[in-house]
């Protein structure tokens, strides 16, 4: 474990120093934005939309008591979309779509020797692969997470709509009531800190991969694992820090 450690730290060392051409990163930080963030908003849409639905029908199958008010169910949806939901699960989601994808995309490279290569032209390989997938998505995730808050609200309130278990002036009255803007700010810090997990630990799997397509498929799986178990450590960690 501390091997890995160790080695993951002189990684991030090699990723964070600053780029030859700027050009170049501010190229290929726009590409990875695209691949890595624009690529998973269906996804998040309708994960999110299928989420918030189920957390409202569920609080009002739940809640079946004449002294409870009914707008009770559109608090407790948006306030666990917010607190949770659109931060942490949507970022399990995308270890698995996006941690798999940069894990196999560099350690292909690395096993076809085109990371060799770029190191015997003189480039830094590390910070010309992995740092604009890191900033790319640190800048782009927290846009996923207010897609997904918004999304996720909406598919409770059509559910509600559709069903008949809650009325809309119910539910956007139990949306607004007592709301903590500051609870946005706290979703969207945990965003980005948990882009930066799952691309940092991705990209250190696949670079440092050695053998062949088989391994490729393994150092995927590990970036996936190892990824997602970070990202609930993280959540414990920064949501103690957060909200205490």
């Amino acid at each position: 474990m501390f091997h890995t450690i160790g080695l993951y730290v002189l990684f991030m060392g090699k990723v964070f120093r600053r780029p030859e051409k700027w050009w170049i990163f501010y190229r290929e930080m726009v590409k990875e934005i695209e691949k890595l963030g624009l690529n998973s908003i269906g996804i998040v849409a309708i994960i999110s939309a299928f989420t918030g639905a189920v957390i409202t029908m569920q609080t009002s199958y739940n809640i079946e008591n004449p002294f409870l008010p009914s707008y009770l169910i559109g608090v407790t949806a948006r306030d666990t979309i917010l607190l949770e939901f659109s931060s942490t699960i949507v970022a399990l989601i995308l270890a698995g779509k996006v941690g798999s994808n940069i894990a196999s995309e560099i350690g292909t490279m690395r096993v076809t020797e085109q990371i060799d290569a770029l190191e015997i032209m003189g480039v830094n390989s590390a910070n010309h692969l992995v740092l604009p997938k890191i900033v790319g998505s640190m800048l782009f995730n927290p846009l996923l997470c207010i897609l997904s808050i918004a999304v996720g609200i909406l598919g409770g309130w059509m559910v509600g709509l559709f069903t008949g278990i809650i009325t809309t002036q119910n539910y956007l009255e139990g949306v607004l009531y007592a709301f903590v803007p500051y609870y946005v700010t706290y979703a969207i810090i945990k965003t980005v800190a948990f882009a930066f997990i799952i691309t940092s630990i991705s990209a250190f799997y696949g670079y440092h991969v050695s053998g062949g397509s088989l391994e490729v498929g393994q150092s995927s799986t590990k970036a996936v694992v190892y990824s997602s178990v970070n990202v609930l450590l993280f959540n414990v960690i920064l949501t103690q820090l957060l909200l205490s």
